[in-house]
């Protein structure tokens, strides 16, 4: 008897480990996949589309160009200062707009935006477009874990009276605050510089 109860025990244990392993394997990564399915692209354009960028943090307003005469730099530095601008650095950014997806997307009142660091950002992007149209990325303050941003897309208020907040990625935040040198194209040419001359000693000569 003592058997058998121990052969139903186990057998009830199996069916339990396989009814969570089922539950997990079909039914969850089913439900997680379709929460996937359901991030939005950010915006529609692709890289080429874009013929200027104008970054605003709070350190400062860097603007730039497509370069229409070279293939190298792609981009131009026109402010604040005039110079050859990092490819790297600007094909960076370039991805997170044309592929970036937003996690979820929020409806809010407007009297909310300040809880989400959307009134006073730490970034907006002014993306022109080579057709002329324009849009616009408000990048506001981090969720609670830090593991998203808060932002706008081409902002407005829907008839309902709210407005949409959607979450982005963290990489937003490291693609836009930015030291102004990052920006620029590096001057490193390769060349040797040379070595500073030593004052060594005369030798004397000895008799």
């Amino acid at each position: 008897m003592k058997l058998q109860r121990t052969t139903l025990i186990l057998i009830l244990l199996a069916l339990g480990l396989g009814s969570f392993v089922y539950f997990y394997e079909f039914r969850w990564k089913t439900q997680q996949e379709k929460v996937q399915e359901k991030k939005q692209q950010i915006f529609s354009f692709v890289a080429d589309d874009v013929a200027s960028l104008v970054i605003k943090t709070k350190k400062a307003t860097i603007i730039l160009e497509r370069n229409q005469n070279s293939e190298r730099p792609k981009w131009l530095m026109k402010s604040p200062h005039q110079a050859p601008a990092s490819d790297a650095i600007v094909s960076y950014l370039m991805d997170l707009l044309v592929k970036g997806k937003s996690d979820r997307t929020l409806s809010i009142s407007a009297n909310q935006l300040p809880e989400f660091g959307l009134v006073q950002p730490q970034a907006t992007i002014d993306i022109k477009l080579k057709n002329q149209k324009t849009h616009q990325l408000i990048l506001g303050k981090s969720d609670f874990n830090r593991r998203l941003l808060y932002a706008q897309t081409d902002p407005g208020i829907k008839p309902d009276g709210n407005v949409n907040v959607l979450l982005v990625s963290t990489d937003f935040e490291n693609a836009v605050n930015r030291e102004l040198s990052e920006w620029k194209q590096s001057t490193d040419t390769g060349e040797s510089k040379p070595l500073p001359s030593l004052n060594l000693p005369t030798p004397q000569n000895t008799k």
